[in-house]
């Protein structure tokens, strides 16, 4: 975890002297602990945690990236600090930072530049992008969870119960397995229902000859899981046989080819062809994948925009799709670890067409 402050300060230019680190995911990136409140303030040879009395004995039996201090009047503590290092400016969140937050640091540090740019926040995710040892560990248990749940919901999932009945037990069972939260809020969709990308459960029961589309996660210390199986519920009908086939030929394909050096509009493009072949170029109208950490979002992605390489030790998600309106559609989602001659999956889980 220390080495965190000394890589983000190896991707800053040299002239800034401090970074004020405050949205939650980033003080939690760099301190190792979870909290909703709290200050790290980052300089070249130490950085420190401000935190308040509610979580300060935890802070100080965990923390060890940076010093813990107990947060008091918290300008006139950062100020001292600033001091203390002789720092002339301090780079902030520009993308996360409310600007009723910096028009008060403005006021109050006066003698502080403050460099609002995007310099601080690009260098943090960038960071992110490339998931450590440590990393993987939590975001592969977190899937071993998920995958468990899905399992054993699968007998749970039958003519007659609804959509939301499904997405509760599911998410109990998560739960029940270990997992410190959802990754998001849990997709069930059956029928008809299933051509809404990111439709919400509702109390419509699933019926026989129907897909069910369950988009789901859990999160392990902190770190997301992702994926999406579509199940037939009986016998699925020819035309459903088919756009199935065709989305995972897309999705292996896509696998089988990402490699860490491709643009993410390359790997977009490699399954997004296969489906425009087949016809259904205008029922894909989501990008291919994202990055997925300690945000179930996040860089880098596997889009037709992202035109940057992506690196080695990314976690980026496969999902091709297809939705056709009022009758049907579906997802096939796993995620994978990019290496320098291929990928990992790291989803486990069953993706042959499955009837319930």
């Amino acid at each position: 975890m220390t080495n965190r402050f000394d890589r983000l300060f190896a991707q800053l230019p040299d002239s800034i002297d401090c970074a004020l680190i405050t949205s939650d995911v980033n003080r939690r990136y760099f301190t190792g602990m979870k909290s909703s409140d709290g200050t790290v303030l980052a300089f070249r040879d130490k950085a420190y945690l401000l935190i308040d009395f509610r979580y300060i004995e935890k802070a100080r039996a965990t923390v060890t990236a940076a010093e813990v201090i107990e947060q008091k009047k918290l300008y006139p503590q950062i100020a001292q600090l600033l001091k203390e290092h002789s720092a002339k400016n301090m780079a902030i969140e520009a993308q996360t930072m409310t600007v009723s937050t910096l028009t008060g640091i403005r006021g109050i540090l006066k003698d502080t530049e403050i460099i609002d740019t995007d310099v601080l926040s690009n260098a943090i995710n960038n960071l992110r992008m490339i998931k450590d040892p440590e990393e993987i560990h939590c975001i592969r248990k977190a899937q071993e969870i998920a995958e468990a749940a899905l399992t054993e919901v699968m007998d749970f999932i039958r003519p007659g119960v609804t959509e939301r009945e499904i997405a509760l037990q599911l998410n109990h069972l998560m739960f029940l397995k270990g997992a410190e939260d959802l990754s998001f809020e849990t997709i069930v969709l059956s029928g008809a229902n299933t051509s809404m990308p990111h439709g919400v459960p509702s109390d419509k029961k699933v019926q026989a000859g129907e897909f069910v589309l369950i988009d789901f996660g859990a999160v392990y210390n902190g770190y997301h899981s992702d994926m999406t199986r579509t199940f037939c519920v009986g016998q699925p009908s020819e035309e459903m046989k088919k756009v199935y086939n065709i989305v995972l030929e897309a999705q292996n394909t896509a696998i089988n080819a990402a490699h860490a050096g491709m643009t993410g509009q390359e790997l977009d493009l490699i399954a997004r062809s296969i489906i425009d072949d087949a016809g259904y170029a205008e029922c894909f109208g989501h990008s291919l994948g994202h990055g997925v950490g300690l945000e179930i979002h996040e860089k880098p992605n596997a889009s037709p925009n992202f035109r940057l390489p992506l690196s080695k030790g990314s976690v980026v998600t496969v999902e091709p799709g297809i939705y056709i309106a009022g009758k049907f559609g579906v997802r096939i989602e796993d995620f994978v670890i990019l290496t320098e001659n291929g990928c990992e999956n790291m989803t486990k889980f069953a993706k042959n067409i499955i009837s319930l």
